[in-house]
């Protein structure tokens, strides 16, 4: 019989048609500043935000980002889609750092959501509930070998939820 290595096993396995998830961790997100390049040869807009702080708290890791270390570079697809591009160092409660890659999409569940969005976070309208847009996040990660490598052997998936100036998103582990 096989020996399991239970340091670094999250709880339960997914079946082939019913998948579990165990949430891990949140990152609160802020990035009050963004710059814009409206229209490009592709027909899409490109985006750019530098993350200027972060909270990482959850189950099985804590910690923060580290200010400036990367920002998120969506494209503005014709569709209405954001198609996010991020890349940022985390460092967990003990120091250990960690490189995160993490690709998504945010777009609006109704024609007037992502306006609703962009008058929230520019001009001062009222904040839109997680409800009206979908934001989520398949994110990568890379560390070195211990106490954080199993971030390195899971699928995760990000449920996220915008704020005034910047993102927070649940990470689960697809087991």
């Amino acid at each position: 019989m096989r020996e399991l290595n239970y340091n670094n096993m999250l709880p339960g396995v997914s079946e082939g048609g019913e998948p579990k998830m165990h949430f891990c961790f949140e990152i609160a997100l802020t990035f009050p500043k963004t710059h814009t390049i409206p229209d490009t040869p592709s027909g899409c807009g490109r985006g750019a935000v530098f993350v200027e702080e972060g909270v990482i708290s959850g189950p099985m890791l804590n910690g923060r980002v580290v200010p400036y270390s990367g920002g998120d570079y969506a494209l503005f697809r014709p569709d209405g889609t954001l198609e996010l591009n991020a890349r940022y160092l985390l460092e967990a409660e003990d120091g250990t750092e960690i490189f995160m890659q993490n690709r998504g999409f945010l777009w609006g569940r109704y024609k007037d959501s992502l306006d609703k969005i962009k008058a929230w976070m520019f001009e001062g309208g009222p904040e839109v509930s997680h409800d009206e847009y979908y934001l989520r996040a398949n994110p990568v990660f890379e560390v070195t070998s211990g106490k954080y490598d199993w971030l390195t052997r899971y699928v995760f998936v990000g449920i996220g939820s915008r704020q005034k100036l910047g993102n927070t998103i649940r990470y689960y582990a697809l087991l």
